[in-house]
């Protein structure tokens, strides 16, 4: 009877292997082994016969994994070489620049690479074999590279300029609670434009059993409103007012009726105003009206404006609001009317105020100063 040279397994061995089958995530096979190694462990004068009954397994796969356990101190399978390379290294590093750089760079009208596109320019360059869309596809999925997505970025032009006006800003959005409790209200405004009312030919049908809503394609227009918006930070409550015109007398009678308003009956004494560089609220008019505004409460009420840096919408939480309107409201859009439209976007107002929760804002002033710290140094030692 052949008998293996008997495993002894020192302690922290022992636990490892213990922890081996309990893990949830170890694979089945690997279980297995580590059974097979404490079995040997704990019976060393069982012969190859014996663990492989007691296992219900073969005796060769018993000697195979206590050799290789004696020989490398490892239950996973070894590298399979597989078949052999069809497609050289140098070939394999081509196509994946070729997936690295713009198709019309190479004079094709695409703005972006497919899996079938590639193979179809691949197989049209001199040097290059015919290589399969699936092969490329493996290749490019090893190396982490999708040139059929994209997104869109923007990037800061004048950094410094950019940090002076977003740290206050972004202070702001950090304290409102704080703030609120001061006597400062921390309030984004901003307006949705061109909000269209298209009657659909056939009314939305509602979702049954295997199909979702149905949306007929053929509409008549109905006109447009401009949604004057500003959003509460403190406290995620929203106010609105809708104008069929863009102007900035409309944009101040929203803050007369709606935000100042609102600023007196929460007894506050300063609004902190947030706005973007849009043409509607960002004229020479703004700081008159604040002046006046002032004057007219006796310094009961004050408005401090705080500009965002332009270009720089991502740093206004009402066009959070504003995302959360579009897809909850206006698709699919089904509205007859103007006055329709309207209502619509008030009664959508009071019952998002109901369940209304501040945004979970997590973009600091010191994340901004970070993502600018190395454009900032090279600024200086320019």
């Amino acid at each position: 009877m052949h008998h293996q040279r008997s495993l002894q397994l020192a302690p922290h061995e022992l636990h490892h292997l213990k922890l081996l089958i309990q893990a949830h995530r170890t694979p089945q096979a690997v279980a297995r082994r580590a059974h097979l190694i404490l079995a040997a462990h704990a019976h060393p004068d069982w012969s190859t016969k014996h663990v492989a009954r007691a296992l219900r397994c073969h005796e060769s796969w018993v000697r195979k994994w206590r050799r290789r356990w004696n020989q490398t101190y490892v239950l996973t399978d070894a590298p399979r070489p597989g078949a052999p390379r069809r497609f050289s290294s140098e070939i394999r590093a081509q196509v994946t620049a070729l997936a690295c750089s713009l198709p019309r760079s190479h004079g094709i009208p695409l703005t972006h690479w497919s899996r079938a596109e590639l193979t179809r320019h691949v197989a049209a360059t001199p040097g290059l074999p015919e290589i399969s869309p699936r092969t490329i596809g493996r290749w490019l999925t090893a190396e982490q590279i999708r040139p059929w997505r994209f997104h869109s970025w923007q990037h800061i032009q004048e950094p410094e300029t950019f940090l002076q006006r977003a740290r206050p800003v972004l202070r702001l959005y950090e304290h409102a609670h704080s703030l609120l409790q001061e006597g400062i209200w921390v309030v984004c405004a901003d307006e949705k434009t061109s909000i269209q009312a298209r009657e659909a030919e056939q009314a939305p049908r509602p979702a049954i059993k295997g199909h979702p809503v149905y949306q007929s394609p053929r509409y008549h227009r109905r006109g447009a409103l401009h949604l004057m918006a500003a959003l509460s930070v403190a406290d995620g409550l929203v106010y609105g007012q809708c104008h069929t015109r863009k102007r900035f007398v409309d944009f101040r009678s929203f803050l007369e009726t709606v935000v100042v308003a609102e600023a007196q009956r929460r007894r506050v004494k300063t609004v902190a105003l947030v706005l973007d560089n849009g043409s509607t609220h960002a004229p020479k008019q703004l700081p008159g009206f604040v002046q006046e505004l002032e004057t007219r409460s006796k310094g009961k009420l004050t408005m401090q404006l705080y500009w965002l840096p332009t270009n720089a919408s991502w740093l206004d939480q009402i066009e959070i609001w504003f995302s959360v309107l579009q897809r909850k409201l206006l698709q699919p859009n089904h509205f007859t009317s103007l006055d329709e439209l309207e209502q619509a976007i008030h009664g959508f107002i009071t019952r998002y105020n109901q369940t209304a929760k501040p945004i979970k804002w997590s973009y600091t002033v010191e994340h901004l100063e970070y993502k600018l710290a190395t454009r900032l140094r090279e600024g200086v030692a320019a």
